[in-house]
């Protein structure tokens, strides 16, 4: 597998980012959460801020298209191959700035990609 950030990381168990960067986790991605404030998803850290990180392949988003403006510039910086616009997040304008820097983005559920075996690029 690959390295997948996960930005609007929650160390809130029911929120669908703490259950898809566990599930990520368990099938073998390594996993950066990323979200405004520091803790913990089981054992991993969530990282504050925005971390440097490399190799990233892809980006999966639990952040609403109000406050993706934040993230784009950090997102860029990652350089993805392809970022996931989980349900809600979908963002025509994030799309087109995306695809001007090489980055396919994927409008779908990570954790239906997963049950499906789909996640690998």
């Amino acid at each position: 597998m690959g390295k997948t950030a996960i930005i609007g990381a929650s160390s809130n168990p029911s929120r669908y980012s703490y259950i898809a960067t566990r599930r990520l986790a368990d099938a073998g991605e390594q996993v950066y959460p990323v979200g405004l404030k520091a803790g913990k998803i089981g054992e991993i850290d969530i990282l504050d801020g925005m971390p440097a990180l490399a190799d990233i392949d892809t980006v999966t988003l639990y952040v609403g298209p109000a406050h993706q403006p934040y993230w784009t510039d950090y997102i860029l910086s990652l350089k993805p191959q392809r970022v996931i616009f989980n349900p809600g997040t979908e963002n025509q304008e994030l799309y087109t700035i995306l695809e001007k820097h090489g980055i396919r983005s994927e409008v779908a559920c990570t954790l239906v990609l997963l049950s499906l075996n789909s996640y690998s690029l």
